[in-house]
Formats: structure tokens, C-alpha cells, sequence
């Protein structure tokens, strides 16, 4: 939108293609690493098809600089609870290697069908998340790794990796709403900003294995914040305006 002149609409459209694909592909190295819960990552994820659903059916309805307002604010939140989270004691891993707190396991301990009020946040929280991917149509990355973190107590890591699984199963179900914009696209610019987040992402993947869980909190968090500062100040002018 503020880089690249593209529409709300547009943008938010094209974007559940660029982090559907991306995520697909980044996928791959953290899942080799071990850092993808993916009986948790499919049940989250198709948990949250109807909130997607739901969010996209709804987003078009809302005028573009109230869509931009309000991602700001959900956005500040977010890095307002990452800050007080990544605040608290814990457990530092050695950065390189894998602790057994962030090694993606989907063992019956771990199963949320074994513990009713365990499930009940899990449907709560899957839901919630796909509406706001749906809604705002941004995959849901800067939801999705604090709600994995905050609420079902994934470490960092695990959370970086299984949101790629959710975010690509809450893509294509948005994006199977939004079927009637697809025509519109820029698909030269799509196809180059793929490409190049694609590239971002394989290098990410090997960022986060030798960063600590709480340094990758505080990172998220700061970037969250200033996304939100910027997106908050140029939508908040724009309503002011009117």
C-alpha cells in the first residue's frame, strides 16, 4: 500500500498468494530441523478455515483506512503482550542448538484432545486467528506466532515453524473467498515480491536456529511495533482528513 501504490483490496489479496507460496517453501528447512508440530499445525490450521472464511466475507464490507486502523491497533497489542512475555524469566537456549523445549514433538502429552479445556483454547484461538488472516489478509504471521506462543505455550522456535503450516492452510482458504479479485492482480509484482520473500524466508529459517527464544521475541516484538506506529499514524491521518 504505502511502497508500492497498491489498493487495500489489491494488496491484501495479493498477499495471501505471496505468504501462501512463501510459506509453503520456508516451510520445508524448519520442518527438516524439527521445528514443526504438524499434528498441532493441521488441526490449528483447519480449525481456523471458517474464521478465514468468515473474515474475508466481512473485509470487503470495511473502508480501506479503517481496515489499515485497525490492523495498527491489533498489531500494538500484539507487541505489547510479546514485550511483557519476552520480560518474563525463562530458559535460554544455547543459540545453535536445539533445546528439548524446541523440538517440535506431537506426542500424546502434548495432544489437546487429551485435555478438554486445552482443546476448547485451541478451537477459540484457531478461530480468532483465521478471521484476522481472513479479515486483513496477511496470512496471519504477526497473530498466529504470538498466539502459538501466549496461548498454547509453543517455544519461539516451534512457533516460528508451525506458522508456516497454519499460515498457508489460512491463505488458501482466504484466498478461495476473495476468488472474484484475483483477475485484478498485478502478477508481475507478485511473482517479484514471491521471489524475493521466498529467498527472505530460506534465510530466516537459518537466523532462527542460532538466536534465543527471547531474542526473537524481543526482535518480533520491536518490528510489530514499529509496523504498527507507521500504519497507525498514516490511516489515523486519513480518517482525520475526511
Amino acid at each position: 500500500v504505502y511502497l508500492l501504490d497498491q489498493s487495500p483490496g489489491s494488496a491484501t489479496t495479493s498477499s495471501l498468494l505471496i505468504v501462501g507460496v512463501r510459506s509453503l517453501i520456508a516451510l520445508i528447512p524448519h520442518a527438516r530441523a524439527g521445528r514443526v508440530r504438524v499434528g498441532q499445525g493441521l488441526t490449528f490450521g483447519l480449525l481456523g478455515t471458517a474464521g478465514s472464511f468468515a473474515g474475508s466475507k466481512l473485509s470487503v464490507k470495511v473502508s480501506p483506512p479503517v481496515l489499515l486502523a485497525a490492523f495498527a491497533i491489533l498489531m500494538l497489542l500484539v507487541a505489547v503482550l510479546m514485550v511483557r512475555t519476552a520480560a518474563r524469566p525463562t530458559a535460554v537456549a544455547v543459540p545453535g542448538q536445539d533445546s528439548t523445549d524446541d523440538v517440535a514433538q506431537d506426542s500424546p502429552q502434548q495432544s489437546f484432545w487429551h485435555d478438554g479445556r486445552r482443546m476448547v483454547k485451541l478451537i477459540g484461538t484457531a478461530t480468532a486467528v483465521g478471521f484476522l488472516t481472513g479479515f486483513f489478509g496477511v496470512g496471519g504471521g504477526f497473530a498466529l506466532v504470538p498466539a502459538l506462543v501466549l496461548a498454547l505455550d509453543f517455544p519461539m522456535p516451534v512457533a516460528v515453524g508451525t506458522s508456516l503450516l497454519v499460515i498457508a492452510i489460512n491463505s488458501a482458504t482466504a484466498l478461495a473467498a476473495r476468488a472474484q479479485l484475483i483477475g485484478g492482480l498485478d502478477w508481475g509484482l507478485i511473482a517479484t515480491f514471491t521471489g524475493a520473500a521466498v529467498i527472505g524466508s530460506l534465510l530466516g529459517s537459518r537466523v532462527v536456529a542460532r538466536v534465543s527464544p527471547v531474542r526473537l521475541r524481543q526482535t518480533f516484538a520491536a518490528l510489530l511495533l514499529l509496523v504498527a506506529l507507521y500504519t497507525g499514524f498514516q490511516s489515523f491521518t486519513t480518517l482525520l482528513s475526511h
